[in-house]
């Protein structure tokens, strides 16, 4: 007798967000290409311009390991859009400092993360977007806000 795969009774959420991250995140990759940028770089940029932050904290805000972080900070630094200064509350920290040119760049590339994040919701009608939004941000929240503690934690997807 030939075994049978078990029956789904619900519906793969897993492959649609897994998918639709995926996709996403590749669109957002091609669109900030288009001036220079990684996803990294912009975060690293906007999250800098909000306040005085260290490398480490920025880090973390972006879900950057070290090693990341410090090559994303050297490409920002070669692109002359941010630079490592001591900090003014802190002498003995660093902090990531945005250029006036990197405070232009990161004007941009907000803009093309708005817009790439737009027609991806403009692609459903106006109710299910409200209703996908709503619905992703209580799961984010809620119930998915925090990771389970297992032995190997699950590879999260970088962006």
């Amino acid at each position: 007798m030939t075994a049978m795969a078990p029956t789904r009774n619900e519906p793969d959420l897993s492959y649609l967000l897994d998918h639709t991250s995926h996709v996403l995140r590749t669109r957002m990759a091609a669109a900030l290409a288009e001036i220079g940028l990684t996803a990294r770089m912009h975060c690293v940029l906007v999250h800098a311009l909000e306040e005085e932050r260290t490398q480490a904290q920025l880090a973390e805000l972006g879900d950057m390991d070290k090693t990341t972080m410090v090559v994303t900070v050297d490409a920002l630094e070669e692109a002359g859009l941010a630079e490592r200064r001591p900090s003014s509350r802190d002498r003995r920290a660093r902090i990531i400092a945005v250029t006036e040119e990197g405070a232009r760049v990161a004007e941009r590339s907000q803009e093309i993360v708005d817009r790439v994040h737009r027609e991806a919701l403009a692609s459903l009608p106006a109710s299910d977007r409200a209703t996908l939004l709503r619905g992703l941000n209580q799961l984010a929240e809620g119930h998915l806000a925090t990771p389970a503690e297992t032995p190997r934690p699950a590879r999260r997807a970088r962006q």
